[in-house]
């Protein structure tokens, strides 16, 4: 049924012609099945039926309202009835929420394939831009941007320790273990560090602890080679560029300069970002190439050895002394000393 249940009973009166040329009839005018009907007021025999989906009203807006059973008929029908204007509205816009509308379907995937668009641009495009201005930046400028970091580290941290005789030691530790030709730095910091801070350029930063309390230099040498291999899994650069922002990311890649002001705050996201979970069979094979034992860096991380005990079990050193030592007495009392001088 297109009618509504709620205008069944619904007539009134209204002036009806037949034709162009016709006299105005009053007539009744009421809703039938799916028709309205108009019939003569005496008798009330039905003089026509409309079809409630093909009626149109004519121009105006204002009562009396003019209809028509078709858009090229030439009956017309005049009704100043709001309530019977108002049901006849009403049918009309039920009939046509119901009509299939194959533009629409277009336009909601249209507009659903523009959200998506911009949500990449809002949440997948600054990510994927860090990500690549990291991946374009040559050492050179990685390292500088690292000394930037280091600068605003040491607000936390402190000025990094400089006896000479234990920088010297810190220079042969980092040849030792990553190579003079890789580039990048080691320094010590009196505070504020746990263990250890890759920072970009292949800076490493360790805690003071890390050089004064062990008995041998393996546990400082083990953080080293743990926040290098980290930089595998985490760039610190693209840390640093998410949280300097995309528009100081774009100053970098389109200049080649970052701002000092876009690394101001970093220390203290890199003194929290917690160090990334490395496989344990990665960090065996990087001691093994470097030479290293692991077990003492795994026993300075859990002395219960729980955590680290395939470090432990699996040391590639366990049942043989390294060709080298990580540094010799000397060296290795230099960097103990490191800020004491």
């Amino acid at each position: 049924m297109t009618a509504l249940h709620e205008y069944e009973r619904l007539e009134c009166t209204g002036l009806w012609r037949d034709g162009p040329e016709g006299q105005r009839r009053e007539v009744i005018v009421s809703f039938g099945d799916a028709t309205l009907v108009i019939a003569e007021t005496k008798s009330g025999r039905a003089l026509t039926h409309w079809s409630l989906p093909a009626i149109v009203r004519l121009a105006g807006s204002s009562l009396p309202a003019r209809f028509a059973p078709a858009p090229d008929a030439d009956e017309e029908l005049e009704i100043d009835d709001e309530a019977m204007v108002a049901a006849i509205a009403k049918v009309h816009r039920l009939i046509e929420a119901r009509r299939p509308h194959p533009g629409r379907l277009r336009s909601i995937l249209l507009g659903a394939g523009l959200a998506a668009v911009l949500g990449a641009l809002v949440f997948w495009m600054p990510g994927a831009l860090v990500r690549h201005t990291a991946a374009s930046l040559p050492f050179n400028k990685r390292q500088e941007i690292g000394r930037m970091a280091l600068a605003d580290l040491t607000r936390l941290t402190g000025i990094p320790c400089a006896a000479a005789e234990g920088q010297e030691a810190l220079a042969r530790l980092h040849g030792r273990l990553l190579g003079p030709e890789t580039g990048g730095e080691i320094f010590v910091v009196p505070e504020g560090v746990d263990r250890s801070v890759a920072l970009p350029g292949g800076i490493v930063v360790l805690s003071r602890s890390l050089v004064e309390a062990p008995d041998t230099p393996e546990v400082a040498a083990g953080e080293v080679l743990a926040a290098d291999l980290g930089v595998a899994e985490a760039d610190p650069l693209v840390a640093l560029l998410g949280n300097a922002g995309l528009r100081a990311t774009l100053t970098l890649l389109t200049t080649g300069d970052l701002p000092q002001r876009a690394v101001a705050g970093f220390g203290e996201v890199a003194l929290q970002q917690p160090a990334p979970a490395l496989p344990d069979k990665a960090l065996l094979d990087r001691f093994a190439s470097a030479g290293v034992r692991s077990s003492p860096y795994a026993w300075s991380r859990d002395p219960s050895g729980e955590s680290v005990l395939p470090l432990i079990e699996a040391d590639p050193f366990r049942d043989r002394t390294p060709e080298r030592p990580v540094l010799d007495d000397t060296d290795w009392v230099a960097l103990q000393g490191i800020c004491g001088g």
